[in-house]
């Protein structure tokens, strides 16, 4: 080719999107219009996409709905599972797993934002109400278990304390911003310390 010749001008196709791209933009969708409201056909206006092309990645809406879902519950779950903190006493466990269920918040925060929306309408909605259920089941057994030791005070129902606590936790969604003023893991320090030790000086 000659120095003179011009570049043949860049080829515009189709914008390429791979699964968890589409599922960003679709949980970003769910949580402007909600679930319910948005179509298929919604979400592949705003990938610049065809519904057969969308289709290519996934099978239908709820399956993108439960893959969403399973990203935010799976990364709580996770949190309880952590082998690090399995041999560590209730009280440090519970602890960890506040700080941990925070910096899940904020890291995957679209998704469970989203989760933290389901109410149940469909069988993918009422299976991660299931799973939410059995996580809480499983914090109020923590709570109670450092109760039992002595390092949380025990004039306090343990039932009561995981849905106060994780009411604050979930609060995070409707405020925090990520890349703002509030950091994520003095975030996560300041939700445990509140929870755990209070803010009354002592």
């Amino acid at each position: 080719m000659s120095a003179s010749a011009e570049p043949a001008p860049a080829r515009r196709g189709r914008p390429g999107y791979d699964r968890d791209q589409v599922l960003a933009v679709a949980v970003d969708l769910f949580n402007e219009h909600g679930y319910d409201a948005t179509s298929v056909a919604d979400l592949a206006q705003r990938l610049g996409l065809t519904k057969s092309a969308l289709y290519h990645h996934f099978d239908s809406k709820e399956q993108l709905l439960a893959l969403a879902l399973d990203e935010a519950l799976g990364g709580l779950e996770g949190v309880l599972d952590d082998p690090e903190i399995a041999g560590a006493a209730p009280a440090e466990r519970l602890a960890a797993v506040l700080r941990g269920a925070v910096l899940v918040l904020v890291d995957r925060l679209p998704y469970v934002t989203l989760l933290l929306r389901v109410r149940g309408n469909s069988d993918v909605e009422r299976a991660a109400l299931e799973r939410r259920r059995a996580f809480d089941h499983r914090v109020t057994e923590l709570v109670a278990q450092a109760q039992s030791t002595g390092s949380v005070r025990s004039d306090v129902d343990g039932a009561v304390v995981t849905r106060l606590v994780f009411g604050m936790v979930n609060s995070l969604v409707e405020w925090y911003r990520p890349g703002g003023a509030i950091d994520r893991d003095r975030l996560a320090h300041d939700v445990v310390t509140v929870a755990l030790d209070g803010m009354r000086t002592r």
